[in-house]
Parts: structure tokens; C-alpha cells; sequence
């Protein structure tokens, strides 16, 4: 079996909000192969819940969800949540009416089912680099940098390498530009619902702290007692 071609593009963080278990599985699978990061949510209510406590580069919206549907979810990131996350609404639902309600509701684009998986890619990364001024792949905090594209890690000139999960938590705290990150969050956006026995979450901090705060280095990965972790020069 030939394997999976990575994405020629910037890598992303996504979120799929869909019911259907093989239209969300095929998503998932497609992009994961293309190199991107991926979440999913079967119900508008734990959409609602990761699309707000994680960060994303685009969410994949049905408008047909248990619990909240895709339009009310929407527009409670939009209107509540004033979040700015590109949307990407699919649906089976076809008409004009349909369509300029999911753009009422916040949606940015709007794919109707069935579709090539594709158009969604060419939809999505269009999202993307419009909300990211051209889809930049570098990272950089302090004289920390990191190209999420070549995976090029590097401080003060100082070549890093990292393990696979290390550099996934290191991408993972990046993208939360500087917030705080709960131990729940890191562990759902790393392992979904599979989270490992033990404190696995706890190796890979260390490994990734010890790997990028060299001896006499500034510290850039913070543990917040009680809150969580944290990814900042906290002197800029």
C-alpha cells in the first residue's frame, strides 16, 4: 500500500463537527494523511466545547448535529464566543435559502453532500491562508523558532530535534500563542478520547522542556500550578 502523500501546504490544526461516523472518519483519515491535525466532535454540544477551549485553523461544520445544530453552533462562536476560527460548512441541504442561512449564521464557505474530498482540501486551505495572511508555517517565541512545515526546530541557532509527540505538544502549545493550556485540553487535542494510562502528558513535557530550555536559556515552557501549561517569554 503506497503511503499517505503529506500536504505540500502549511500544516493545520482542524476540527470536525459531524454525526455521520464514515463521512467523519474519511475526512479525518484524508487530512491526517495530508499532515494535519485533527479533532472530531459527533454533536454540536462538544463541538461547541473544543471549538472554543482549543485552537483551530478551520472547523468543518455539519448543519445537521444532535444536541445544537450546526447553525445555532455557529452563531454562538461568532456572537458569544467572538471567535474568528474559518468555517466550512457541510450539508446536504442545497437551496439559496440553505445556503445564505449558514452564511448568516457565520459560516464562511458552504460545501453541499455528497462532495470530493478534494474540493473540501482546496476550500479549506483557501480558508486558511486567507485567515492567516497567506498560511504562514513559522512559529517563533522569544529566539525560539519552529517551521511546522519542514519541522525545522532551532534556538539561538541551536539545531533541536524532537520526537514525534514532543513536537506535536510543542505545535499544539504554539498555536494557543501564549494562553494557558488546561492538562485536560493538551490531552484531548494529543490523544482525542484514547488518552494512555499513567501521566504521559507529564513525559512529554519534560522531554520538550528539557529539548528547547537549554542550561543558562530563558524559560519558555511554563507549568501554571493548578491551571495548566503555557508556551511564552513572559518578559516580552
Amino acid at each position: 500500500m503506497r503511503k499517505p502523500r503529506l500536504c505540500d501546504h502549511a500544516a493545520m490544526r482542524l476540527l470536525i463537527v459531524e454525526d455521520n461516523a464514515d463521512i467523519a472518519a474519511n475526512l479525518g483519515a484524508f487530512f491526517e494523511g495530508r499532515g494535519h491535525a485533527v479533532d472530531f466532535a459527533a454533536d454540536g454540544v462538544s463541538g461547541l466545547h473544543l471549538a472554543t477551549t482549543l485552537e483551530f485553523d478551520v472547523i468543518l461544520l455539519d448543519i445537521m448535529l444532535p444536541g445544537l445544530d450546526g447553525l445555532e453552533l455557529a452563531r454562538r462562536l461568532r456572537e458569544a464566543a467572538a471567535l474568528s476560527t474559518p468555517i466550512l460548512m457541510l450539508t446536504a441541504r442545497d437551496t439559496l435559502d440553505d445556503r445564505l442561512a449558514g452564511f448568516r449564521a457565520g459560516g464562511d464557505d458552504y460545501l453541499v453532500k455528497p462532495f470530493s474530498l478534494l474540493e473540501v482540501e482546496a476550500r479549506v486551505q483557501a480558508l486558511f491562508k486567507r485567515a492567516s495572511g497567506g498560511g504562514s508555517s513559522v512559529f517563533q517565541v522569544a529566539d525560539l523558532r519552529f517551521d511546522t512545515r519542514t519541522l525545522e526546530l532551532a534556538r539561538s541557532g541551536r539545531r533541536i530535534q524532537l520526537k514525534p509527540m514532543a513536537r506535536r505538544l510543542l505545535e499544539i502549545l504554539l498555536r494557543a500563542h501564549g494562553r494557558v493550556m488546561s492538562r485536560e485540553a493538551l490531552e484531548h487535542a494529543m490523544w482525542g478520547e484514547d488518552v494512555p494510562e499513567g501521566d504521559a502528558l507529564r513525559v512529554h513535557v519534560h522531554a520538550l522542556r528539557h529539548a528547547i530550555d537549554g542550561p543558562g536559556e530563558k524559560m519558555l515552557l511554563h507549568t501554571i500550578r493548578g491551571a495548566g501549561y503555557r508556551l511564552a517569554d513572559l518578559d516580552a
